[in-house]
């Protein structure tokens, strides 16, 4: 059965638009961010918390401009949310890598996030919505602002961050129980 015209996806080039493109951005700053945390030493820990300040701040940005000039897209809804993991895991596996974060901290938001991740792609083959709720974006705003005291180097900062990843790890967990409500009421 040929496919009929309302059934072909719309070509990337209209896909590419103004907040994809800043999603890109995000994306490609996670490798330049990596370079910077891996070396606690002289200016890099600044350098490192500047670049990941800016792509935070490109996450709100892409949303809203997506959302303000209605111009959201399959793309950008499928590049959002690998945007973010990748740049939480970077930033969370590296400060491990320098021991200034428990690793089962750490895999647990991993855990989380890979969780959610399979149940909203098996969501979206059944054509299934779930909306992202407030515990997921109050999990996102810990995990950068405890990322941010944590990757700055400053041991007087270390306890704070801690603190504040700790709980954006019950956030994450809440949330990925309430995403996983969510689904089952809907399929069962």
């Amino acid at each position: 059965m040929a496919l009929q015209q309302s059934d072909t996806p719309p070509p990337l080039s209209s896909q590419l638009n103004w907040p994809n493109k800043i999603t890109l951005v995000r994306i490609f700053l996670t490798p330049l961010l990596l370079v910077f945390l891996i070396s606690p030493e002289g200016w890099y820990p600044l350098v490192a918390a500047v670049i990941f300040l800016v792509a935070a701040f490109t996450d709100w940005l892409d949303g809203h401009l997506a959302r303000s000039t209605n111009q959201i897209t399959r793309l950008g809804q499928l590049l959002d949310p690998i945007a973010d993991k990748l740049l939480v895991t970077a930033a969370l596996v590296s400060l491990v890598g320098r021991q200034q974060v428990p690793a089962w901290m750490v895999v647990i938001i991993l855990c989380r996030e890979l969780a959610v991740t399979g149940l909203r792609a098996m969501a979206a083959d059944q054509q299934i919505i779930i909306a992202a709720d407030a515990f997921g974006k109050y999990k996102m705003v810990c995990f950068i602002a405890a990322a941010l005291l944590l990757m700055l180097n400053l041991p007087v900062l270390d306890l704070p961050g801690i603190i504040i990843l700790a709980i954006g790890m019950i956030l994450s967990v809440i949330s990925g129980i309430d995403y996983l409500r969510k689904y089952l009421a809907k399929v069962l």
